[in-house]
């Protein structure tokens, strides 16, 4: 294809995934599959790697892959981003509502938005003539830290405003909630703790700590969202209210809450509020109370702020959902991925409208520290907390307690002996565990595990609850003729998964250590891990030193690698699948032309500025020429480029032995070995 025909094509698919990406996220209204936006977005990633010239700084395709940042640096905001006064108690709201008609001239007709308060991150997002140029953390309400290659990577920030509807302003700061939704929430904790990891309190510490990420590919993989609700800098001609505002926000693209409404009243502002408890359960993320602004923007400029909060806006806040009842009982659960965790079987209690019978007790040591006892008065909580929880005991004079809970020494699904690690019991019976092999097999058939195509979460629960698969192994020999007249499954569909399940057999390495659910090793760290080791027994026989080596892997996560492969049970099933028929490719490096010199194998780390040079042009021309940029010093490294203000893996490199380039000796490496002529900047 020719440049020219490259760059009208490109323009095409970027304008159509802007509009399918406008239409999901903002109208919620999909026009096509995610098949076939994936191919759409698959062509234009294509295009700008033949083509690296067409890609611009707003293409979908810079969401994911920046590099990795050392720290983030401060910003100060636009405009202050104030806090709101607040109170749960509706008479602070009838006295937020008089000094607000009093602040104004008398007879003026006062109206409010009211909208759902998130519990969140709260972000400012700064575009320029209409591109994301720059997202920062709300910090101490002037200065925050610059997250912006973070917030790239959430699909409902849009890179580029839309301006079909509206003019945009030239430059314009905008604020908004990063949350996470609840189900993804629960899905993430009920992997943290598969895995021996602490998991969260709350969404809200989810979205804050992803935002943090020095490794924007370690924010990608948290499935963040943002709502938008108004801005701090910029003007907007034609904007006279709040609710005009929220109109516009969604006019350029901007994904806005759809549950705000305009009232005049503190009876109505009461009654939405009410209606907001009742309904905060069914809605699908945190919020923890109610945000009332004044409409009208003149209005607001009247009454003006303090050093903390605005005066033209409150929080109608939410009173914690707390109970009093009492355990009947204690088991040990066991979660799909092996973790077994301490339940509280509890006299059923209503809480927050929905009547509760269990809560989680985390994990033994937490048991521990409370003192929860079967028998025990108890405070039970969801305020903040998606899972019911025990808070704490009430304590109850001249009753007999009970005897201490203590985790079983067995699985209570299969009888192995349970480990520790940490605070936590954990089942290795990875595979075996009727309890866990359900969740096993829906992660080994994943997208971005062995990708069987018609094995979803229903068929994984079908199989095992009948008996089909009792072992991983099992998986392999299915037969169509077994799988006809169970739920879902006709002659064709039992066909086609069976076809699939044989094409699966064969896999990319990196794959199929995704696919086994190994402890600490996501899709990013799998990759990582072939490129190393080539092939699947290097890696199942690699010792927690040699895999440090590897960049990213600590102590604790080698740890995790090597006790998954030494657990007797998972080293059984894993000699049955490979014996079973399961072919793991070797990974290789991309080819090169036969005598061109390269640099493959070889291992970067950048730190500091460069004068020729910006960070992804280096990186680049380390690819070029096979080598690969890492983001932390080891042994395995091989050069540490070192620019203007290094920071402390300069003095890591040194200690380590390692070879420290400067740019210019850099630039001169690199096109020894096959990169002159990629961009390499001449010095002035």
């Amino acid at each position: 294809m020719k440049l020219a025909d490259a760059r009208k094509r490109a323009e095409e698919l970027r304008r159509e995934i802007e509009r399918h990406d406008y239409l999901y996220y903002v109208r919620d209204a999909p026009r096509v599959s995610d098949e076939a936006y994936d191919l759409l977005f698959r062509e234009l990633k294509e295009l700008e790697s033949d083509f690296p010239s067409l890609q611009t700084r707003d293409s979908p395709t810079r969401r994911v892959g920046g590099k990795a940042l050392e720290s983030f640096d401060t910003v100060e905001h636009l405009a202050p981003m104030l806090s709101l006064d607040s109170h749960p108690d509706d008479e602070q709201v009838r006295k937020f509502d008089e000094r607000v008609r009093k602040g104004l001239q008398s007879g003026a007709e006062v109206a409010y938005v009211v909208e759902p308060k998130l519990d969140g991150a709260s972000v400012e997002l700064v575009y320029e003539d209409g591109v994301f140029v720059r997202g920062t953390t709300r910090g101490d309400g002037r200065v925050g830290e610059d997250v912006t290659e973070n917030l790239r990577t959430i699909p409902a920030v849009p890179l580029k405003l839309r301006s079909e509807e509206r003019e945009f302003p030239s430059a314009v700061a905008f604020r908004g909630e990063v949350i996470m939704r609840i189900g993804d929430f629960e899905r993430l904790n009920e992997r943290l703790v598969g895995e021996g990891r602490e998991p969260y309190a709350n969404p809200r510490n989810v979205a804050a700590g992803a935002l943090r990420q020095l490794d924007p590919k370690v924010t990608a993989e948290r499935p963040l969202d943002v709502y938008l609700y108004d801005i701090l800098a910029g003007d907007v001609p034609g904007v006279r209210t709040q609710w005009q505002l929220l109109e516009a926000l969604r006019g350029w693209g901007l994904r806005v809450n759809d549950l705000p409404r305009r009232v005049e009243s503190v009876e109505e502002i009461v009654d939405y509020h009410r209606s907001m408890v009742d309904s905060r359960d069914d809605i699908g993320y945190e919020i923890d109370g109610v945000v009332i602004k004044l409409d009208d923007l003149a209005f607001r400029q009247e009454l003006g702020v303090t050093s903390h909060h605005p005066r033209w806006a409150f929080a109608f806040k939410f009173a914690p959902r707390k109970e009093v009842t009492r355990v009947l009982g204690i088991l040990a659960s066991v979660g799909r991925t092996g973790a077994v965790t301490p339940v509280a079987m509890l006299r059923p209690v209503e809480l927050g409208g929905v009547t509760v019978s269990r809560a989680s007790l985390h994990n033994r040591d937490e048991v521990a520290r409370k003192d929860i006892r079967e028998g025990d008065r108890v405070r039970v909580e969801r305020a903040g907390d998606v899972i019911p929880q025990v808070v704490e005991r009430i304590p109850e004079r001249g009753r007999r307690r009970k005897r201490r809970f203590s985790m079983p020494e067995g699985c209570p699904s299969c009888g192995t002996r349970l480990v520790e690690r940490g605070p936590f019991s954990i089942c290795p019976n990875s595979f075996e565990c009727p309890a866990q092999l359900a969740g096993r097999l829906i992660h080994f058939a994943s997208r971005r595990g062995l990708d069987i195509e018609g094995l979803g979460e229903e068929g994984a629960k079908l199989f095992v609850e009948k008996g089909l698969v009792r072992h991983l192994p099992d998986l392999f020999e299915l037969r169509a003729e077994s799988l006809v007249g169970l739920e879902g499954y006709g002659d064709k569909s039992a066909t086609n998964l069976v076809a699939a399940i044989k094409s699966a057999a064969r896999v990319e390495l990196h794959r199929f250590l995704y696919a086994l659910g190994i402890p600490e090793v996501g899709a990013t760290v799998a990759r990582d891990l072939a490129l190393e080791f080539r092939t699947f027994e290097a890696v199942r026989r690699a010792g927690g030193e040699r895999l440090q080596e590897v960049d990213g892997i600590g102590p604790k996560m080698a740890e995790q690698i090597t006790s998954f492969f030494a657990e007797p049970h998972n080293s059984q099933v894993l000699d049955q699948l490979l014996a079973g028929g399961i072919e793991v490719m070797e990974a290789v490096e991309p080819e090169r032309s036969e005598g061109t010199p390269t640099l493959a194998g070889k291992k970067f780390v950048f730190t500091g500025g460069m004068e020729r040079l910006s960070r992804p042009q280096a990186k680049k021309l380390v690819e070029d020429a096979g080598g690969r940029v890492v983001s932390s010093v080891s042994k395995a490294t091989d050069y540490v480029v070192a620019g203007d203000k290094p920071g402390s893996k300069l003095g890591r490199a040194r200690a380590l032995g390692v070879a420290v380039l400067d740019e210019d000796r850099f630039i001169l490496l690199v096109e020894e070995m096959g990169a002159a002529g990629h961009g390499v900047p001449a010095r002035e």
